[in-house]
């Protein structure tokens, strides 16, 4: 019998000539141009950038649909009278045009809301400060050897709105899931993980606890039945417990739990009733550092039920860093030049620098995001050698290294880099055998780059040039 997604359907039909506005030509939009144009829908599409910053083929798209548009800063003046509004991820539910328009009756929404409400399969869910790509993408992988018929997408991959048709009872779908994309939703996944909460994207959001709630949606929906697994030493995600409706999994790298997920050294072990049963042991995994173990336990957790444990074991022993993210570029003249570009944060730099044991030069720097770069102080003085510094950020994270240095009475070589390059022709020459170059740049990529996608492919072009 062929499966029949009835929610799609009847949105297919409510959908048909009604007025509808999509905030934002990014990526996460663009495929509802063309599912909007089939489903008959009169669009309007809205964006802050000028028709001279949008790409010629995006435009002569919403030309050639004969979609309405509204351009520039003041493009939501124009946002009145909609019964749908598509908003991107970047545009917060706050803004007063969406909040007049829901006011008046207008439902504003996301694509992956959207999805997450038509999906007729098991949604699995992950967000977090830091570790949430590489959970994800662990996740997918575990559910890929293991047989199952999976979607990735969300906050990594492609959109997945337009997928709805392709979509069974059967299927598992994968999501990353931003504050953003969290922010205003009204949907939470029937198994939803939490790698950790610290600050962060303080730029955007008006605070701290604005930025904490959104990461709370993931849950917040959840029934009974549904799964959360969080992290016990984060003092934010342990105390998501208390708001829990469904079961509840710890994971921990510092306690050891009567039930859950640790950590313990290298091997990462299951808890049942204070009995400890060894699961894996992280010397077979190709991924670095302590960080990633806990990745793996929040992964295993996550998979619980629906895999055998030998599938995701071999599905971990299998998997390979994913890019940006401490990836091992090259390895030059013995010493070994990595990628961790999309770390945007010092906490995520942090995790890179524990991951070595070797001599660090490290390459930081970046957009500020109004984060603290205190807590990063300490270990860039206890275990790097010398610190190369490029962009906004650059003063504040010289500032505390320098205060750091003073307090312990210590020296180390810094630098202040005008360009990517330049930092690269310094750490060469810097370099000694067997040291490691860590491009970590503790912050976001936007003064100088698009994204940190494209922060990293420069890197490991300029990389890729030298001649050993």
């Amino acid at each position: 019998m062929n499966f029949k997604n009835e929610k799609l359907e009847e949105f297919n039909n409510y959908i048909k000539f009604r007025k509808v506005a999509i905030i934002g030509l990014g990526v996460s939009n663009l495929p509802l141009l063309d599912a909007m144009y089939e489903k008959k829908a009169k669009v309007t599409v809205f964006d802050e950038k000028s028709i001279e910053e949008i790409p010629k083929q995006i435009m002569d798209k919403v030309t050639a649909y004969q979609f309405e548009f509204s351009l520039g800063k003041n493009c939501l003046d124009k946002l009145k009278g909609f019964d749908l509004i598509f908003r991107s991820p970047s545009c917060l539910p706050t803004r007063m045009e969406l909040l007049q328009e829901e006011n008046r009756g207008a439902i504003v929404t996301t694509e992956i809301e959207m999805l997450m409400k038509m999906c007729p399969c098991k949604i699995i869910g992950v967000t977090g400060s830091d570790g949430k790509t590489t959970t994800t993408s662990l996740i997918h992988a575990i559910l890929q050897k293991a047989g199952y018929h999976t979607f990735l997408g969300g906050n990594i991959g492609n959109p997945l709105f337009t997928k709805l048709p392709e979509m069974k009872p059967e299927d598992i779908v994968v999501l990353e899931l931003s504050s953003f994309q969290l922010m205003g939703m009204e949907v939470s996944p029937p198994i939803a993980v939490i790698t950790n909460i610290t600050p962060n994207h303080l730029n955007i959001h008006k605070s701290y606890e604005e930025y904490i709630e959104a990461k709370k949606n993931i849950f917040r929906y959840q029934k009974e039945e549904d799964i959360l697994i969080l992290n016990y030493d984060n003092e934010i995600t342990k105390n998501c417990d208390k708001e829990a409706k469904g079961k509840v999994i710890f994971f921990s790298r510092k306690q050891k739990l009567e039930n859950g997920f640790i950590v313990d050294g290298k091997i990462i072990k299951e808890c049942e009733d204070k009995i400890r049963k060894h699961i894996f042991n992280g010397e077979n995994a190709i991924l670095r550092g302590e960080h990633n173990l806990e990745n793996i336990a929040t992964a295993i957790a996550a998979t619980k039920t629906l895999v055998s444990i030998e599938d995701a074991i071999l599905a971990i022993q299998e998997f390979k860093p994913v890019e940006h993210r401490i990836e091992l570029v090259k390895e030059i003249n013995q010493v070994k030049w990595y990628n961790d570009s999309s770390s945007s944060s010092p906490t995520r730099t942090l995790s890179g620098l524990n991951a070595f044991d070797e001599k660090i030069i490290l390459i930081a720097g970046g957009y500020d995001k109004n984060l603290d770069y205190e807590p990063l102080a300490k270990p860039i003085v206890e275990k790097v050698s010398a610190l190369l510094l490029i962009g906004q950020t650059s003063g504040k994270i010289f500032d505390v290294v320098k205060q750091e240095l003073e307090n312990q009475n210590k020296n180390l070589d810094i630098y202040m880099c005008e360009t990517l390059e330049e930092t690269i022709n310094l750490a060469r020459k810097l370099a000694k055998p067997n040291d490691v170059v860590l491009f970590s740049p503790a912050s976001a990529s936007f003064d100088m780059f698009k994204n940190f996608a494209e922060r990293g492919n420069q890197f490991k072009k300029l990389i890729d040039e030298i001649e050993g």
